[in-house]
């Protein structure tokens, strides 16, 4: 039985070059190695013969070397490697080019497979460097071949670790191969799974392609198990821990609803409700509102906090950005009145108290005497010396996860040892089924109803003939009173001059990049150029805290009538007087993103707009500009756009903690649904996984490697 922990240095055929290429592609082990799974096959399944080659395929033939010969071209010193390959139908001609020991290799008479593309020239028809492997014979053609026969895995790849050596490694692994199976046995027959050591065999090397997604079907299943199971412990975990029970204040919460400028959406009074009863429990609520842009989550949070503080508890709402930050408190002081609520707003650069600026130290002292009810900041409110005297409500912003360890900092914090509630909030609209699985550990709350007298924003893919028109167009908007949002990917240009590491490694020229628009010129050029007579503004990451909460500030005043900036302002910003969205190199973005971009205009009573700015013909990209202009629904985009991106990209592996292959299966409900199903069982009739215990340390390695936060 093959040691998977085996080091791959161990590996005969792995040594000091290779080591450091493979490290780089994550695989350290032989289990690496073996989990290391193609991202395509190419289909070498079929041989023909010689006589059937058009030109343009991609052909598997196997015949006889004819012909062997190799020379030298001067002055590109470059070698050609010429073959003639026949069998009972006829030749071709084969050429390697700087293959130059092909020819000590090969020699006239030797069997071979050839896999590779046919090309037409003057002369006719040849295979251009073709994989090669020798054969015993050709009559019997299911050879046990590796590189030329069937559907040859084509695996991720690094410089210097091509997919010929990834095959050259892990094919001789696959023989007799046996690994223990970590799912039970009677979960395996339950849903006719292949055993693991069949699977990994099988998505390397699979007979057809239904033998290779039934490998990783089972794969997958494997993964999504771990992830639910984990979740569920999580869960039990969270719920042996106390927190503060909030007793709901029925006439308190009425009042406070009545008294605001606008009325509370159906979604918003349904997850404002979920959110009181889950603040009623004696343990954390471990809470996702996920909300469309502009859907109203922070008036259902602010809900709950109210409730809070009038229990005579504190509340800390942690916002992505200090401008948010700024933003929320703004937007909560204007929502409380004067109520009895005292609100304070914490961050790197500054604090104030009921919107007085006081000294980081003030506040601080009052946060710790219990004075402030509701504290907005940063992380920085969860730093060393923010003591709070009786925190109970934790609300996180745009769905930076709230680990353990953050919630251990918090208690550790404050005086009452309670654990606190948590809720956390993100505008990227997730299918419930789908947040279920990236954030099992969590109960969800979905806000898709928009506020009333909202109107649909009118969105346009922009060509570069039309720029002047859209210029006057903002012009007059502008000169109506109205505002302006300009972005662009970059800070500042790109010089093309210089070079910069692609994909693998390998250096490119500036060239793409120096055709993006950029902020620091764009402000210059809209300023000086375009609108020399209107006020113009430019935020982007670079800039100090404070300096982008004044631009900010000043915007929301109506000082600007144009705000160029970088995607600094995707998250959250509400100016309700912004009625254009302008982005450049439109293209450069995801669909999830232009949405969130599109999301900070048409929040007040005026018709808005989003222009997208795309010189590209790209039809992916093309497909996705024209998924936001036809529709604007976020659930249903997210949708389109997991589609056009796929799970892994839409979601990202890091941000997940999910495995690959299990990302990729995000769109098999069925199997989502299978794998949350088992976990449940199998932790009703084992709650510790004593029984199961392959599975058990499988899942504490699981556990190790992923997080939900």
């Amino acid at each position: 039985m093959i040691d998977l922990s085996l080091p791959i240095e161990q590996l005969k055929s792995v040594g000091p070059r290779n080591l450091p290429r493979l490290t780089k592609l994550g695989i350290k082990t032989v289990k690496d190695l073996l989990w290391h799974f193609p991202a395509r096959y190419e289909d070498y399944s079929r041989v023909i013969s010689i006589s059937e080659i058009e030109p343009g395929q991609k052909v598997n033939i196997q015949g006889e070397i004819l012909k062997m010969s190799s020379r030298m071209i001067f002055p590109k010193r470059m070698t050609i490697t010429n073959a003639l390959v026949g069998d009972e139908t006829g030749a071709v001609k084969v050429v390697w080019f700087n293959q130059s020991f092909i020819a000590n290799s090969l020699r006239e008479g030797t069997l071979v497979s050839l896999a590779g593309k046919a090309n037409l020239d003057k002369h006719g028809l040849y295979l251009s460097s073709p994989t090669y492997e020798k054969i015993q014979d050709i009559e019997f053609k299911n050879h046990n071949l590796t590189h030329t026969g069937g559907l040859i895995p084509i695996y991720p790849e690094t410089e210097g670790v091509t997919s010929k050596y990834l095959r050259f490694l892990i094919k001789p692994l696959l023989q007799d191969l046996h690994i223990p199976d970590t799912l039970p046995e009677e979960v395996v027959k339950k849903h006719n799974l292949p055993s693991l050591s069949e699977a990994i065999n099988k998505i390397h090397y699979p007979n057809n392609s239904q033998e290779s997604e039934t490998a990783r079907e089972r794969l997958a299943f494997d993964d999504l198990l771990l992830f639910q199971l984990k979740a569920l412990l999580e869960r039990r975990k969270l719920n042996q821990l106390k927190s503060v029970k909030v007793e709901f204040d029925q006439d308190l919460i009425q009042d406070f609803i009545s008294r605001l400028p606008f009325e509370l959406t159906k979604d918003q009074k349904v997850s404002a409700w979920e959110i009181l009863k889950d603040l009623e429990r004696t343990y954390p609520m471990n809470r996702l509102m996920e909300g469309d842009v502009g859907s109203g989550k922070t008036v259902v949070a602010l809900i709950g906090a109210v409730q809070v503080a009038k229990a005579g508890h504190q509340s800390v709402f942690m916002a992505p950005t200090e401008v948010l930050a700024h933003q929320h408190f703004r937007t909560m002081t204007e929502l409380l009145g004067n109520n009895f609520v005292n609100i304070g707003l914490l961050t790197g650069s500054d604090a104030k108290f009921n919107n007085k600026t006081v000294t980081k130290a003030e506040l601080k002292n009052k946060i710790s005497k219990g004075e402030v009810d509701i504290i907005i900041g940063t992380h920085a409110v969860i730093q060393k010396g923010v003591n709070f005297k009786n925190l109970a409500f934790v609300i996180i912003d745009e769905q930076h996860r709230f680990g353990v360890s953050q919630r251990a900092a918090l208690v550790k914090n404050s005086e009452s040892k309670f654990v606190p509630h948590l809720l956390s909030m993100t505008a990227t609209p997730i299918p419930r089924t789908l947040a279920l699985t990236i954030y099992g550990d969590l109960d969800i709350s979905i806000i898709k109803e928009k506020p009333k007298n909202r109107q649909k924003i009118i969105t346009k893919v922009i060509s570069p003939s039309q720029r002047k028109t859209a210029y006057k167009f903002l012009r007059d908007e502008v000169n109506s009173g109205r505002q302006v949002f300009v972005i662009c990917p970059r800070i500042e240009l790109a010089d093309p001059t210089k070079e910069i590491k692609g994909k693998n490694g390998q250096s490119k020229m500036n060239v793409m990049w120096a055709e993006v628009k950029a902020v620091q010129d764009e402000y210059k050029k809209l300023s000086e150029e375009v609108f020399p007579d209107l006020k113009v503004a430019m935020l982007h990451g670079k800039m100090k805290p404070k300096e982008k909460n004044e631009i900010m500030e000043k915007f929301k005043d109506k000082k600007y009538g144009i705000l160029v900036s970088t995607s600094v302002i995707e998250v959250g910003v509400d100016i309700q007087n912004a009625t254009i969205m302008m982005i450049e190199n439109s293209e450069r973005f995801g669909l999830a993103q232009l949405h969130q971009f599109r999301g900070r205009v048409g929040r007040g009573e005026h018709q808005s707009y989003c222009l997208l700015f795309s010189s590209t013909i790209e039809k992916n990209i093309n497909e996705r500009l024209k998924a936001l202009v036809d529709c604007n629904d976020g659930f249903e985009l997210a949708e389109k756009d997991m589609g056009i991106r796929g799970p892994g990209e839409f979601f990202g592996v890091k941000q997940s903690g999910l495995p690959d292959l299990a990302m990729t299966s995000l769109a098999n409900i069925e199997l989502i649904k299978k794998a949350r199903l088992e976990a449940r069982l199998l932790l009703k009739e084992d709650s510790t996984l004593t029984n199961y215990p392959l599975l058990k340390k499988r899942l504490e390695s699981f556990q190790r490697l992923t997080h939900f936060e």
